[in-house]
């Protein structure tokens, strides 16, 4: 057996990744680690994520605490601690927080590279931003690189709440 890949993590550590991230990420594989199988985030989802699709990889969430909104086509789901939703590849989608607070959710990407995408728009800053909000067409100049394409149509960003 070998251990060269071998990753032990406390609760409270991340792995480290090319730009320091906020504590809302917490980088738990790498894809690096993974041999590009897979990364593995704990993030707490502050804001809402407009409609996008990942092209290349599917998503998984497995929420720890708090409500998660999950919308696909014309429908929400709201999901809750111990509850797990898996978006395929080319499946659009919205996130966002339920009404108690930012959701603390396990998110997996396979195969990996999502935390590559996290650091890119943790460099960008504000930039990224209008009004207080993710802005599809802005996130997009720097989400094709990933794979991701985040729908650009306000009508399609900002679904309402159930």
């Amino acid at each position: 057996m070998t251990y060269d890949r071998f990753v032990l993590l406390d609760a409270d550590q991340a792995r480290p990744g090319r730009v320091p991230l906020p504590p809302a990420f917490a980088v738990k594989a790498t894809t690096a680690d993974t041999e590009g199988r897979f990364s593995l985030l704990e993030v707490v989802l502050g804001q809402p994520i407009p409609r996008h699709t990942h092209h290349l990889a599917d998503e998984s969430i497995y929420v720890l605490e708090g409500e998660l909104q999950v919308t696909i086509g014309d429908r929400t789901h709201l999901l809750g601690p111990g509850q797990f939703t898996l978006l395929p590849r080319g499946t659009p989608h919205a996130l966002r927080p339920g009404v108690g607070g930012p959701p603390r959710v396990l998110q997996i990407s396979s195969p990996g590279g999502w935390e590559c995408f996290v650091e890119d728009m943790i460099e960008a800053g504000p930039r990224l931003m209008v009004d207080g909000r993710l802005d599809p067409a802005r996130l997009n100049q720097i989400a094709g690189r990933h794979g991701i394409t985040y729908v650009e149509d306000a009508r399609h960003g900002q679904e309402a709440r159930p």
